[in-house]
């Protein structure tokens, strides 16, 4: 018969899981992907180092569980912005300024998340949620071309081109860890200006 775990074993393995996950979220925020060891996420967690190779076979499996719920939750908070009622001037500006300003109150995250370079199983992490990013822009030049208030236009290029922009107009900021004041209202600007927008208010 096989063995089935009980459900006081399988609550204290996902505890366990979800400690080894929170204690590497952790470590990466204070000394980004390049600061982080297995090691040092096991003596986070108040586990063995063993106990995380149960539940995750490799550094990059770990670190990407760990940047997969990361940038889900900037995803959303960023897509909660944009689907607020406005122009598409007000939406766009509210998914902007969320992303930019979340990703500067926490800088050594924002830039492992965005720039840092990681392993292969991390980037592909990356290139998925920077996929979903894309989605929400275009899902708002759509309705705002739908709308006549942005010329007609491919909505999933400019809104790559968008998200490119807003990545790379970081890198520098959060790397450093300071941004002059005008970064953000800059970065809004030249976003609104892309796609095309009739007014652009400084």
């Amino acid at each position: 018969m096989p063995y089935r775990r009980t459900d006081g074993v399988q609550e204290r393995l996902d505890a366990t899981r979800t400690s080894i996950v929170d204690a590497a979220h952790r470590l990466v925020a204070d000394k980004g992907y390049a600061g982080c060891s297995v090691a040092l996420v096991a003596a986070g967690a108040g586990v063995a180092t063993g106990s995380v190779y149960r539940h995750f076979p490799t550094k990059s499996a770990l670190f990407a569980e760990v940047f997969r719920a990361a940038t889900q939750r900037e995803i959303d908070a960023v897509a909660a912005a944009g689907a607020k009622p406005g122009t598409i001037e007000e939406r766009a500006s509210a998914a902007v300024e969320t992303f930019a300003w979340r990703a500067l109150r926490s800088p050594r995250l924002a830039y492992a998340l965005i720039a840092e370079p990681v392993d292969p199983q991390v980037e592909a992490e990356r290139l998925i949620h920077r996929l979903a990013y894309r989605d929400i822009f275009a899902a708002l030049i759509k309705d705002a071309v739908d709308a006549r208030e942005l010329p007609p236009q491919d909505a999933e290029v400019t809104a790559a081109a968008v998200v490119g922009a807003l990545a790379e107009a970081l890198v520098v900021p959060l790397h450093s860890g300071a941004a002059p004041r005008s970064t953000v209202p800059d970065i809004v600007a030249f976003v609104i200006r892309g796609m095309g927008a009739r007014h652009v208010h400084p």
